[in-house]
């Protein structure tokens, strides 16, 4: 139903429910670029920084990828054959002489098919337990999550209605609604819940391989009735379950009617949010996949990544595969500071069990976020992004009315002396973690800050500085 704004006046003056009230008209969206771009970045996907993303579906049973390509060059023919991501394993298993395939065949023999996978994703899944899954997010300070409902291999995570007319009934999609139960588990701790959908690839309406960079546009599905069928299922997403973020991947075929999606998605959820993978002039925000700006961006953006180097599980990755902590508190510190949110994905198992070693980090980011989210959430960019300070700390810089400082790694003195923060009298400083102000005195023209003996927390310091002058 579409909703309201409702204005309340008293006098001249925006006032309480006790005003006079009227009726606002609301946006209708239409299917053109200018109609689209009259939609607002919502403010609460600005301010909430940081986003769960979940790969789950049949590439969750074998659950493997080769070790390799950690900078993800996705163009060389050599990363395409040793494809990291877990996710693209049916892809992979078909290009002769890959790691991936000889892995198949080691494992379940050469004549076992991939959506033979199904029967045992359908039994693990009665394992899981979506409140749990929606506790773990909550508490790793995330405020909402993105679940792939079709990846590319065309398999849903919810009993949609539109049949697949390539598969076997048994074989199109998940026995439980993972997406509504996912999506009542996760807005009842009270975060937000977006869904992902594959529109640009299905490997059951063109299967390929892809294998060689060229055949990345081949493969796209362009049909009129692959249009029909992704149009009709994004809609039966928007309409059952109202996502607040609409994170479409690769493409949208030419038959799809994406200017139509848009306009729906927006009329139906006004405060949703789009990414910029539809293949149009629109987007509330960009995607970049592991790369992180150099630079404050004036629009809007959204680093997706893995904790590893898969977004899907991959039982082979450990320790030494996954982001450390502090490296995992550093890239959400330095995506704020040039006003980005972090995507950042978990691999479950096929029975929904987060790996331990996702576990840890998890539990870091919330610990971390518990005590200094105030620097993070609902904050905007400052002057500049990031600088050191005199004594050689890396910095970064966000603003909420004061200034918050955060020091990347543990500081190498007791002093952190900060450059072209001006010291007026009335500066008040403090340590977030630890009560009281911190002492403070001039260095020239900067700031200088004399630190407690025993810092609160690890990983990243926040240094709250209040009439600052610059």
């Amino acid at each position: 139903m579409q909703r309201q704004v409702i204005i309340c006046l008293f006098a001249g003056t925006l006032v309480g429910v006790s005003g006079l009230c009227m009726a606002q008209a609301p946006v209708k969206y239409e299917p053109t670029i200018a109609s689209l771009d009259q939609h607002q970045v919502p403010f609460w996907y600005s301010h909430a920084k940081l986003g769960i993303f979940i790969h789950w579906g049949l590439y969750s049973v074998p659950g493997w990828a080769p070790l390799s390509h950690p900078e993800h060059d996705f163009s060389s023919v050599d990363y395409i054959r040793n494809d990291p991501y877990a996710e693209w394993y049916y892809n992979t298993m078909r290009i002769e002489g890959s790691p991936t395939q000889t892995y198949h065949r080691e494992h379940y023999g050469a004549n076992f098919n991939y959506y033979d996978f199904a029967p045992v994703f359908n039994r693990e899944i009665q394992k899981w337990k979506p409140n749990e899954w929606a506790k773990i997010f909550r508490q790793s300070g995330a405020k909402y999550v993105v679940l792939t409902t079709k990846h590319h291999d065309g398999f849903t995570l919810w009993p949609s209605s539109v049949p697949n007319p390539t598969l076997p009934a048994d074989r199109q999609h998940a026995q439980r609604d993972i997406v509504g139960e996912l999506t009542d588990a996760v807005r009842k701790q009270g975060l937000r819940m977006g869904l992902y959908y594959s529109g640009g690839y299905d490997w059951t309406f063109v299967p390929g391989p892809i294998r060689v960079s060229a055949e990345y546009e081949t493969v796209k599905p362009q049909s009129e009735e692959y249009g029909k069928y992704a149009n009709a299922q994004i809609h039966e997403l928007i309409e059952r379950y109202h996502p607040s973020v609409l994170w479409n991947d690769i493409d949208w075929p030419k038959t799809g009617k994406a200017l139509e999606v848009e306009a729906d998605y927006y009329n139906a959820v006004p405060d949703g949010a789009i990414d910029d993978r539809f293949g149009i002039a629109h987007a509330d925000f960009t995607s970049p996949e592991y790369k992180t700006p150099g630079q404050i961006s004036k629009t809007k953006w959204e680093e997706c990544r893995g904790l590893g180097r898969s977004f899907g599980y991959n039982r082979a990755e450990g320790e030494a595969e996954t982001i450390s902590s502090g490296e995992l508190i550093a890239l959400l510190v330095d995506i704020v500071s040039k006003n980005g949110n972090l995507l950042l994905d978990v691999g479950p198992e096929a029975d929904g069990t987060i790996p331990p070693v996702q576990m840890e980090r998890l539990k870091a980011l919330g610990a971390w976020l518990k005590q200094n989210g105030s620097a993070i959430y609902d904050t905007i960019p400052w002057e500049r992004a990031e600088g050191k300070t005199v004594e050689g700390d890396d910095v970064r810089f966000t603003w909420q009315g004061h200034l918050n400082v955060l020091v990347l790694g543990t500081p190498k003195a007791r002093t952190l002396t900060i450059e072209g923060i001006y010291p007026t009298p009335d500066v008040r400083v403090y340590l977030l973690g630890k009560r009281g102000l911190l002492k403070w005195k001039a260095a020239g023209d900067n700031l200088q800050v004399i630190l407690p003996e025993h810092l609160p927390g690890k990983y990243a310091y926040v240094l709250e500085i209040h009439h600052a002058k610059r």
